[in-house]
């Protein structure tokens, strides 16, 4: 996995992109899946962190 490999939620399938950041937890741009704190949550729905999945390329 890349440090560019974006996350799906696996509740509500909210995609996050490190080439966007998390604007709502003020998470910048350029920010790994793997950077963000423990207690980041989905910022759609709430979820998890640990209920994240790598997307699959393509």
């Amino acid at each position: 996995m890349t440090e560019a490999t974006r996350f799906e939620c696996r509740v509500c399938w909210h995609v996050y992109d490190p080439d966007e950041g998390d604007v709502q937890a003020q998470i910048p741009p350029g920010t790994a899946f793997s950077e963000l704190p423990e207690n980041w949550c989905c910022p759609r729905c709430d979820g998890a962190k640990s209920g994240f999945l790598p997307c699959p390329e393509g």
